[in-house]
């Protein structure tokens, strides 16, 4: 799969384009799980550690939201939001398979969490990502290290 998938910090100009984004991908998920999908709550969660927060492009095009956190074993993947025009595509799997190959090269682990209510939950588990723990509404997954 030759896509022309590239990534650019996100900054201030950005938001009303990943409030869009996370109220397209992500609110359904909160509605159903009980949580608060109002505009604030959302800002308050794309406003999580901004400062690792890249937009993702394919041709050149804003398609989604990809938040990282790379420690010394550890890579968390915060949030990936994928437009779901794009989803289904083969996107996720891809930026997800490039983290595990870093995670790899570097020996380290690989953690995100993802609600009990998304069905990304089976992407997650089928690159290898195990439950390692859960609250009431998310899963905690992560790899083991290289």
């Amino acid at each position: 799969m030759d896509l022309d998938l590239r990534y650019e910090k996100a900054d201030e100009g950005d938001i009303d384009f990943l409030l869009n984004l996370r109220m397209k991908t992500m609110n359904p998920h909160y509605e159903t799980s009980g949580l608060s999908t109002d505009r604030e709550t959302t800002l308050q969660r794309i406003l999580y550690k901004f400062d690792k927060a890249n937009i993702i492009l394919l041709d050149n095009q804003p398609i989604g939201l990809l938040k990282v956190d790379r420690t010394f074993t550890n890579i968390d993947v915060l949030q990936l939001q994928i437009d779901p025009s794009q989803q289904g595509k083969g996107l996720g799997k891809r930026i997800l398979s490039d983290i595990l190959e870093e995670a790899s090269l570097a020996g380290k682990t690989v953690s995100l969490s993802v609600l009990k209510t998304n069905k990304a939950q089976h992407l997650y588990r089928s690159l290898g990502f195990k439950v390692v723990d859960e609250d009431q509404y998310s899963y905690f997954m992560e790899t083991e290290r290289q």
